[in-house]
């Protein structure tokens, strides 16, 4: 039987990260773009889905927020928050709750154009 996943408000509670309240920040921008987004714990780190993988946190990282979109169609979006040239998935990275704020708009026009992609594959 596997292993029941906690909650992403519960795994947040108990998150020792020092750029915590910017991945809430974070987390609250992606929810934001549309309700149909959904939330879970994958790779122990918030995901998330719309029909399908979208973006993960990547945790490990304690220097700044690492936000790893892996959904093969964000090769198509440009954006000067995106890094990396990978054939299936971009990295977005956070350094300040600053950075979040000044980026809030690209990261909304970023997750909204992968949905509108997802969307119309359908």
């Amino acid at each position: 039987m596997a292993k029941k996943q906690p909650s992403v408000d519960d795994f947040m509670a108990a998150l020792m990260h020092p750029f915590k309240a910017e991945v809430q920040a974070l987390r609250d921008i992606i929810k934001g773009v549309d309700p149909r987004i959904t939330e879970q714990i994958k790779w122990n780190a918030p995901s998330y889905r719309f029909t399908d993988y979208i973006c993960t946190f990547h945790l490990h990282a304690t220097q700044h927020v690492h936000l790893v979109f892996h959904n093969p169609a964000i090769a198509s979006i440009p954006s000067p928050i995106l890094e990396g040239d990978y054939v299936d998935r971009r990295m977005a990275y956070f350094k300040s709750m600053a950075d979040v704020d000044a980026n809030r708009a690209e990261l909304e026009h970023v997750v909204r154009s992968l949905v509108e992609k997802m969307d119309t594959a359908l």
